[in-house]
C-alpha cells in the first residue's frame, strides 16, 4: 500500500512540475477574470459557441476516434514524401508601398498593407505542440524562423491552441511587437511570457478596435474551442474583420461551419480577401473544423472575392492526406467559379493584383 501511495505522489508531483512550465501559459485573474465573467459569451464556467457544438459529430465516439488515430491504417500520404516547396522571402525588405500576403505554413501568415504590418498566429518552431518530440513540421515547411520576423505593428492571435499560439515564437519576437491583439483570456499567457499590459489588446466578440493609420479590427465569432491544459474554453476563440483604408479582409481562425459566416457577410461584407482555415478536418469533428465543402459555403456566405486557404501544409493533425485540403478546396471552388489563391509558403501574394496564377505545387 505504501508503494502505491508513493507512486501516486510521484505522479502528482511530476504532473504538477510539467504543467507548471511556461509553455502552458497562465490562468486569468483579477481584472481579466472579471471581464471574462461579465462576457455574454461566458456561461456555465466556460466560453460558449453561438450554436450547440458537441465535441464529436453524431455517430462518433471518443474511443472510436482514438482507436482510429492510434491503431488505424495511416494514409501513405499523411505526410509528404519530399520536402514542401517554399520560398524564403526576406520580410525585412518588403517596402511600405507594397501590399502583400505571405503564408508561412499552417495558419501563420504575414500581411503588410499601406505600410502597416500584421503577423497572424505565428508558429515558427519545428513543432506544433507543447513538446518538441510531438507533431513535428513537415520537411521544408519550417523555412521561416522567429529571427526572420521584422518589427511588426500588430501580432494577431485567434485562439490559444498550440498550433496557433506558439510559445517559443511568441516569446522570441516580443521586443519586435508593437501591439498584440487576441480574444479574452489569451492575454494571461502572453503576460506570463513577458508582454506588458500596454502591449495587449484583448477583447470580446462584436468589439471593434481602432488601429493606426485609420485601420480597424473587429472581433467576430467562430465555432471552435480553446485550452492549453486539461480545462477547456476558459479563453475565447475568434475570427476577425480587418478594415484598412483600401481593403476589407476576413481572418477566419479555426471554425466549424455555422450561421455566423452569413451574419458576418451581411454585416461586414463583401470582403476583398478571406483567409479561411481549410485542413486538419475529419467528419468526426466537423463542428469545430470545417470540411472543404463547408469552407466553400462559408466563403460564399461572407461574400469573399478572393479566398486564401490555410491550416495545411505543415502539420498532420488529422488523418487525411497532407495535400487533400488544397486539392479539394481548389476543385470545389472552381465548380462555384470562386477565386482560390494558393501561393507556396513564402511566396508573395500581391494584394493589389487583379489576376492571380499559382502553381498546383502540392501535386
Amino acid at each position: 500500500m505504501i508503494y502505491l501511495v508513493i507512486l501516486i505522489a510521484v505522479l502528482v508531483a511530476a504532473t504538477y512540475f510539467v504543467m507548471s512550465q511556461e509553455v502552458f501559459g497562465a490562468e486569468s485573474k483579477g481584472k481579466r477574470l472579471e471581464k471574462i465573467l461579465n462576457s455574454k459569451n461566458f456561461k456555465n464556467k466556460q466560453f460558449q459557441n453561438q450554436s450547440f457544438t458537441p465535441q464529436l459529430a453524431e455517430g462518433f465516439s471518443m474511443p472510436k476516434v482514438m482507436f482510429g488515430f492510434l491503431f488505424g491504417k495511416k494514409d501513405p500520404l499523411l505526410k509528404p514524401l519530399q520536402a514542401i516547396p517554399a520560398i524564403h522571402t526576406d520580410l525585412n525588405k518588403i517596402s511600405d508601398d507594397e501590399d502583400v500576403f505571405i503564408w508561412m505554413g499552417h495558419s501563420s501568415y504575414f500581411i503588410k498593407i499601406d505600410g502597416v504590418s500584421f503577423l497572424i498566429d505565428p508558429v515558427l518552431s519545428t513543432f506544433g505542440s507543447p513538446f518538441k518530440f510531438f507533431n513535428k513540421a513537415f520537411e521544408g515547411s519550417d523555412l521561416f524562423k522567429p529571427q526572420d520576423i521584422p518589427n511588426i505593428d500588430y501580432l494577431v492571435i485567434t485562439h490559444d491552441h498550440y498550433d496557433h499560439l506558439d510559445f517559443p515564437t511568441v516569446k522570441a519576437i516580443r521586443e519586435k511587437v508593437g501591439k498584440a491583439i487576441m480574444p479574452l483570456g489569451v492575454g494571461a499567457h502572453l503576460e506570463r511570457w513577458g508582454y506588458s499590459e500596454d502591449q495587449i489588446v484583448e477583447e470580446d466578440w462584436d468589439t471593434t478596435v481602432d488601429l493606426k493609420n485609420n485601420f480597424k479590427i473587429t472581433f467576430t465569432p467562430a465555432r471552435h474551442f480553446s485550452g492549453r491544459k486539461f480545462q477547456r474554453n476558459t479563453t475565447l476563440w475568434t475570427s476577425y474583420v480587418l478594415e484598412t483604408p483600401t481593403k476589407k479582409i476576413f481572418l477566419g481562425g479555426d471554425s466549424g461551419y455555422d450561421t455566423h459566416f452569413k451574419t458576418i457577410g451581411e454585416k461586414y461584407g463583401p470582403f476583398d480577401f478571406a483567409i479561411m482555415e481549410n485542413g486538419q478536418y475529419n467528419p468526426a469533428w466537423k463542428y469545430i473544423h470545417a470540411l472543404p465543402e463547408d469552407v466553400i459555403q462559408a466563403s460564399l456566405d461572407i461574400q469573399a472575392k478572393n479566398i486564401i486557404p490555410v491550416h495545411s501544409g505543415k502539420f498532420a493533425l488529422a488523418l487525411h492526406p497532407w495535400n487533400e485540403p488544397l486539392q479539394k478546396v481548389t476543385a470545389l471552388g472552381k465548380e462555384k467559379n470562386l477565386q482560390i489563391l494558393t501561393p507556396k509558403i513564402g511566396e508573395k501574394l500581391d494584394l493589389n493584383n487583379t489576376s492571380y496564377h499559382f502553381q498546383n505545387w502540392w501535386e
